[in-house]
């Protein structure tokens, strides 16, 4: 009975059991009537039943030739209405990216028309002509800007062993590219065999950031652990347990591309920024009697929303000209700058800014709508959906009974083949407790931070009672090595030298299952996980436990006579 006792204030023990208890807690095992069996755990949707959805990402990877020389005036002559005449240009010249081109015209320019093209010099020459130098600037950026204006969307310039790839983040045809391109004598380039390099599709930088906003933006509403998994470049694929497929659409349709505009005459609006001009949002407050959301903007876009302010008059003439923010193409605000913002607008760029939705409930849930759109950022690319399916909840219900039956089988077995090696109660007694435990902290980990498990993970818990049995016939093997436990000063040797086998075999486990979680996709990964977690769990806590259980279970004096206590 003291063995029992001091076995109950054993350090090890004690944490064991707060693991154990907390793991419980975390589970929060139930009924509720109607419901059936409750608990924590978050269920993938193949034992949920649910619906999934694929999303295709729009956009373009394409290399151009161009003459840098008709680029310019394909860019300049439909602005000033009037044609150019290059007299210097060094832009197709190797070295520096801060190149310039100089040219002459007899039209009307000024220096904001072009500035988004680079450093713009505006001098009156003899007569009516005009000259213009840009500089700061390079072919790149130049197509770069020609590509952004003529297709309304972002587009990047990234420099490759093979020359610049720009990637069009919006939908567009090879044919119309083709088109815009010979408006500036220029065309898509082609390989060395003759194939064209236009792709469709994006970047995998462009798809991983789509993928981190999707998700940011699905756990802002509230919806748990949905995992959104990349297929390729091109696609996305979302599981909703639990969703049916209406609801899963609606869902997935309200992430999107955010956008603020600015009203220039009548309904027409101008471009301001993209969502991803905002660096952070604040939480939605109630003062001066109104609800306010608060962003903030960092200095590329809040100079932009500056100089659009002043070119579009909405500075002198706020009410007449709305600031708008977009999501997918749908208004979900608009309102005008107040004067206050204006006057200072007027003489520097406003960052911290204010977006007022009313003084009503309806206004405070408009306001935290709003903070969700702003928070989730913009995705770099519109997205459409490709495919979608469900899976009946009765089948998923099915699945779950399923893995239930199967881990219990497992673990019977395992019990079954422990008890005709040993015959000895005193042993099988804590070798399946203590399998029993790791399952239920594998799972207590799991509701704690989220974790969807799905038929994989179960069988990686399946895949933790197996190694674990193994780690413990190992220790008992070793302990018992003539068929009694040997004296302490023994049985703490052959203790330590079962724990070097042990934690040799959990380090290559790990090891070997480690690049699953970080390439895996979807189920490998799960099972990578819940297979690692498991063995991390069984050897720095349940194990060394079972040494210490089975060393009391089995009393053990200093003669090295072994007896079963009470």
């Amino acid at each position: 009975m003291s063995d029992k006792k001091s076995l109950l204030k054993n350090p090890r023990v004690i944490i064991f059991i707060i693991i154990l208890l907390g793991s419980i807690v975390a589970i929060h095992p139930g009924y509720t009537p109607g419901k059936g069996t409750t608990s924590n755990l978050n269920f993938g949707l193949d034992l949920e039943g649910g619906s999934w959805l694929q999303i295709q990402l729009e956009g373009a990877l394409v290399q151009v030739d161009v003459d840098s020389g008709k680029l310019v005036s394909g860019i300049v002559e439909p602005i000033i209405g009037a044609p150019v005449e290059i007299t210097k240009n060094d832009l197709d010249v190797g070295g520096s990216a801060n190149k310039s081109v100089t040219f002459t015209t007899s039209g009307t320019v000024s220096a904001s028309q072009l500035e988004y093209l680079g450093t713009v010099s505006v001098d009156k020459l003899s007569g009516s002509t005009t000259q213009v130098t840009i500089s700061d600037t390079s072919k790149e950026s130049l197509i770069q800007s020609y590509l952004s204006k003529a297709l309304d969307a972002e587009v990047l310039a990234k420099s490759t062993e093979d020359g610049t790839v720009y990637e069009i983040r919006t939908a567009v045809t090879e044919q119309k590219l083709e088109s815009l391109l010979e408006k500036v004598g220029g065309s898509i380039h082609k390989n060395e065999d003759g194939t064209s390099t236009y792709e469709e599709g994006v970047s995998t930088d462009t798809r991983d950031l789509t993928k981190e906003i999707l998700s940011d933006k699905l756990n802002s509403l509230g919806i748990k652990d949905i995992p959104v998994r990349t297929v390729g470049d091109k696609y996305i694929l979302i599981d909703f347990a639990g969703i049916d497929l209406a609801t899963a659409k609606e869902i997935a349709e309200k992430p999107g591309k955010f956008e603020i505009r600015i009203q220039t005459t009548g309904n027409e609006t101008e471009h301001v920024l993209y969502g991803d001009s905002i660096v952070s949002v604040g939480v939605p407050s109630f003062h001066d009697e109104q609800w306010h959301t608060p962003f903030t903007l960092d200095d590329d876009g809040a100079r932009t929303l500056q100089k659009v302010a002043l070119e579009t008059g909405a500075i002198d003439d706020p009410d007449s000209h709305y600031l708008k923010m977009y999501l997918d193409g749908v208004e979900i605000y608009g309102a005008p700058l107040s004067q206050s913002a204006a006057e200072k607008l007027r003489d520097a760029p406003i960052y911290s800014w204010e977006a007022s939705t009313g003084t009503d409930d309806a206004a405070k849930t408009e306001a935290k709508a709003l903070q969700v759109h702003l928070r989730a950022g913009a995705l770099p690319v519109n997205v459409e959906l490709v495919g979608s399916g469900h899976v009946d909840a009765g089948l998923g219900a099915q699945f779950k009974s399923a893995a239930l039956i199967i881990g219990l089988i497992s673990l019977i077995g395992v019990a079954a083949v422990v008890y005709f090696k040993y015959r000895r109660s005193e042993i099988l007694i804590p070798m399946v407790g203590t399998s029993t435990s790791e399952v239920i902290m594998i799972l207590g980990v799991a509701a704690l931070i989220g974790w969807q498990l799905d038929l994989a993970s179960i069988a990686g818990v399946i895949a933790s009672i197996g190694t674990g049995i193994d780690h413990l016939v190992i220790i008992t093997d070793e302990v018992l090595a003539e068929g009694k436990l040997p004296p302490t000063r023994v049985f703490k040797s052959r203790i330590t030298k079962a724990f070097t086998i042990i934690l040799g075999a959990a380090t290559a486990n790990i090891i070997a299952l480690s690049p699953l979680v970080v390439m895996g996709f979807g189920t490998l990964k799960g099972f990578a996980i819940t297979t690692i977690i498991g063995v991390l769990i069984g050897v720095i806590i349940a194990r060394p436990v079972y040494g210490i259980v089975i060393k009391e279970f089995l009393h053990v004096d200093e003669n090295g006579t072994a007896s079963i206590t009470e």
